[in-house]
């Protein structure tokens, strides 16, 4: 635990600095509806951004966008888990033959974060960035696919964390059967699928999980427009090569473990 409290000031401009990062181009508006600041913050906030350099406003797109400097925060990051190391080349193929974003989560407390994604090789991605992105357990594909074929002693522990969750959406009414359901639903289909009432509701998310030594590594997902895939293409070919890469996935993990 740190031994003070921490800077509110810094928090707020990383929460802006993310959200900022995840959109193509934002309002001061949408900036206030996602992240949940006050106005006046946002427009301060922004306006220190830009002086540094990972800002700008360009007024001909109407809003707020993050310029090539924000790539400099990552510089001192390197390497990646096991499991992301693997899917990689994988959840590169399958963007490549079928165009649409593929991404890898890991587990993350009670939910799920994005932890790779091919958004930037996928011309027709329903978002711009997901990257450190929080996925529900309960509503999100990802997440779902997670809940569903985790071992059962640890599903028990997740919806206890859920019940004292702190977002609506972690928490329906009557959790523990609502999980049950999820989990027998998801199991005979063999894969997940995003709740179709979760925004955006143009696009879904189709989800199987990484395993080794009957415990989840991790889930891949892939994610499409609802409006230009039709439900037999989903079933009769988004699923198999979904559950094809994870096979080579879960091969390339043992791969790496074995002396």
């Amino acid at each position: 635990m740190p031994s003070f409290a921490p800077v509110q000031s810094v928090q707020r401009a990383l929460v802006l600095l993310t959200e900022l990062n995840r959109q193509h181009v934002s309002s001061i508006s949408e900036l206030h509806r996602r992240t949940g600041l006050p106005k006046p913050t946002i427009v301060r906030l922004l306006e220190t951004l830009i002086a540094e350099g990972f800002a700008i406003n360009d007024s001909r797109l109407g809003g707020y966008q993050v310029t090539s400097k924000v790539a400099a925060l990552n510089s001192g990051f390197h390497g990646a888990p096991m499991v992301i190391e693997a899917a990689r080349p994988w959840a590169t193929d399958l963007t490549r033959r079928f165009k649409w974003p593929v991404a890898v989560t890991m587990l993350q407390e009670d939910a799920v974060v994005v932890r790779f994604s091919t958004i930037p090789d996928s011309p027709v991605s329903p978002f711009h960035a997901t990257i450190n992105m929080r996925l529900s357990l309960m509503s999100r594909a990802l997440g779902r696919a997670y809940l569903a074929y985790c071992p059962k002693a640890e599903r028990q522990l997740l919806v206890r964390m859920l019940s004292a969750s702190r977002h609506a959406e972690d928490r329906p009414r009557n959790l523990t059967r609502t999980v049950e359901q999820l989990v027998r639903v998801t199991r005979s289909r063999g894969f997940a699928e995003r709740d179709p009432n979760v925004e955006p509701k143009n696009s879904g998310t189709i989800a199987v999980p990484i395993m080794a030594d009957r415990a989840v590594l991790a889930t891949l997902g892939l994610t499409y427009f609802r409006s230009a895939v039709r439900r037999s293409t989903v079933i009769d070919t988004l699923v198999p090569a979904l559950k094809d890469a994870r096979a080579h996935i879960e091969q390339s993990i043992a791969a790496m473990r074995a002396p």
